[in-house]
């Protein structure tokens, strides 16, 4: 269940991509609300500033109009008094500038002050209209706003010009902090999407990985299993469907052992009569050469079936938990060589040779269940004369490595395609090949040795053919 809910946390995953996508949206939507919240703040923040410096400079033409009928020099000398007395010099600097655009006066004081040459100034000059800047002093190269004012005589002269200037530092604090709230709230909303979104998966995922467990195992052959039901939607839906097929299937795999069982039970009883009865007509001497020919060839076919009645009965058990083993301590090496020796006479016969390769090791006796162990014995040796036979050579061996007693029988057929070998242990798994069977064999061979804590595996030996490794334990089964 982990490496399930690995693969679906993982950025390929059913939640790694709903994360990816809903997070990428949630991001791009509050990044684009935080842009405009703080430009919108920003420019609320200029726009105030800006109106309030306006809303002086007009209140202070508006005063300065009292001063059109004196003289010219009058005005001028009244301007740089009201710059000098201005009362709210401790938040907004008031400079009077003369119509050639030099500073003349500060409400900070002079301080050897550049002048001012930026477009409010000119507009104000040049243009006698209210002119507005914003950027840095070229002097301090403090970020500023400044709007000037236009001081027109009453024959149309310019006095000069009188500049209100204030820092921005209070509205660039106020943006800032606008920004951060912004990144706050995205903050907050992405943490928020991210964890519900993980509760809400949590929710689907953990089912639905019980559920796929479940049938993984119904896939391997855990038929009849349930599946708990927690919710009363699709995913409770898909639970009950998933236990009615397991359901379903394990009544039909149970019809289908005992009618296997019913089958091979009922076949065994003429299989023996047509054994025994071919058996003494074999041995009456008034049977003609192609009678006892024909003879022999029941008795090898019926010898055939019995061994595959055997295989189903054997499976059948098997398939039922039916089946134990008969453990006792026995010389696995003198069984193993009675088989290859007493197989070997068999396949001579079909022009095959088996070679057994003798070894020097001392073979311990191991608990074991020597009837099963030489029908698993018997079963590869067969397999490999009927896959493997058109080499002509079969080879055995057995040897103590690692403290496992290990059987090893090669043919030099054709071998097993690469993509079936890791199905052809699989019950009733008989592949591309050709020959007579029923595809159990093996998978009856791979369940008694694993029965006995062994291990049985195929792969295609260098060179060609195919060859089973068979490795027992030399301690007890566990059974």
């Amino acid at each position: 269940m982990k490496q399930w809910l690995g693969r679906l946390r993982s950025p390929q995953g059913l939640q790694g991509r709903w994360l990816k996508n809903i997070l990428s949206l949630v991001v791009a939507v509050v990044i684009i609300a935080g842009m405009a919240f703080t430009l919108a703040a920003a420019a609320y923040s200029y726009t105030a500033m800006r109106t309030g410096l306006e809303t002086k400079a007009k209140t202070t033409m508006a005063f300065f109009r009292n001063y059109l009928d004196l003289s010219y020099d009058e005005c001028y000398e009244s301007c740089v008094l009201l710059t000098q007395d201005f009362e709210d010099k401790n938040i907004i600097e008031l400079q009077f500038i003369n119509a050639r655009g030099e500073l003349i006066t500060s409400s900070y004081g002079l301080f050897h002050m550049d002048d001012p040459d930026t477009a409010d100034v000119k507009s104000a000059l040049e243009g006698q209209t209210m002119g507005y800047f914003v950027g840095s002093d070229p002097a301090t190269r403090e970020r500023i706003m400044a709007v000037s004012a236009p001081l027109v005589y009453s024959d149309g002269r310019v006095v000069g010009a009188l500049r209100f200037v204030t820092s921005t530092k209070n509205a660039d604090r106020f943006v800032l902090f606008s920004l951060l709230i912004a990144l706050a709230f995205a903050l907050a909303v992405t943490a928020i999407v991210y964890v519900s979104s993980k509760y809400y998966f949590k929710s689907i995922l953990v089912p639905v990985s019980e559920i796929t467990e479940t049938a993984k195992r119904i896939a391997g052959g855990s038929y009849g299993v349930q599946i708990q039901k927690k919710f009363d939607d699709e995913i409770g839906e898909l639970a009950d469907t998933i236990n009615d097929m397991s359901n379903k299937i394990a009544q039909t795999e149970k019809l289908q052992s005992e009618f296997m069982s019913s089958v091979s039970h009922e076949l065994r009883t003429p299989l023996t009569a047509i054994t025994g009865w071919g058996e003494t007509l074999l041995a009456g001497d008034d049977a003609s050469e192609e009678t006892r020919r024909g003879i022999t060839i029941i008795l090898r076919e019926t010898k055939r079936l019995t061994s595959m009645v055997e295989e189903l009965l054997v499976f059948t058990r098997m398939q039922d938990d039916r089946f134990t083993l008969n453990v006792q301590t026995c010389d696995i090496r003198a069984d193993f060589e009675d088989t290859v020796f007493m197989y070997g006479s068999r396949l001579s016969q079909e022009g095959i040779v088996l070679n057994y390769q003798d070894t020097d090791d001392d073979i311990p006796e191991i608990p074991c269940d020597p009837e099963r162990m030489r029908q698993v014995f018997l079963n590869i040796l067969d397999n490999a004369a009927k896959h493997g036979g058109e080499g002509k050579r079969i080879d055995a061996s057995m040897a103590l490595e690692g403290g496992q007693v290990v059987v090893r029988i090669r043919d030099y057929g054709p071998g097993i395609p690469a993509d079936e070998l890791p199905l052809v242990k699989k019950k009733f798994y008989k592949g591309s090949s050709k020959a007579r069977g029923t595809g159990i064999g093996l998978a009856v061979c791979e369940e008694i040795v694993t029965m006995h804590g062994g291990q049985l595996d195929l792969c295609n030996a260098p060179g060609g053919g195919t060859l089973v490794t068979v490795s027992l334990p030399t301690g007890a089964p566990t059974v």
